[in-house]
């Protein structure tokens, strides 16, 4: 099993940052391979916004690029996403998604809510 925690979520203005975290925990967090972050905004489906594969370039949605970072810290079971330049179309809840190696099992987090408003 594995268990993921989103924070770092909230208001801020068109043009500003925020920092997303997903804490992983459980018997399977040394499992997983994939981690990625996805988007769900209000009437829409759920959408990809960056994928972090071990040992392969990140890949990221064509709406995100150039202002979204991905990143893992494995020794510390955390996946960050830092959102600059945001944009009030970036409104949504952002979820963590992990998917292990050996049984290729995969976990979703709560979800966080970032607003994008001024």
């Amino acid at each position: 099993q594995v268990q993921l925690v989103e924070s770092g979520g909230g208001l801020v203005q068109p043009g500003g940052s925020l920092r997303l975290s997903c804490a992983a925990s459980g018997r399977e967090r040394f499992n997983i391979g994939i981690m990625a972050w996805y988007r769900q905004a209000p009437g829409k489906d759920r959408e990809l916004v960056a994928r972090i594969v071990p040992r392969a370039t990140t890949m990221y949605a064509d709406s995100v690029k150039g202002r979204f970072t991905a990143s893992r810290d494995i020794a510390k079971g955390t996946a960050y996403l830092q959102m600059n330049s945001l944009k009030p179309e970036d409104t949504a809840v952002y979820y963590c998604y992990a998917k292990t190696v050996i049984g290729t099992v995969a976990y979703w987090g709560q979800g966080t809510h970032v607003t994008v408003s001024s």
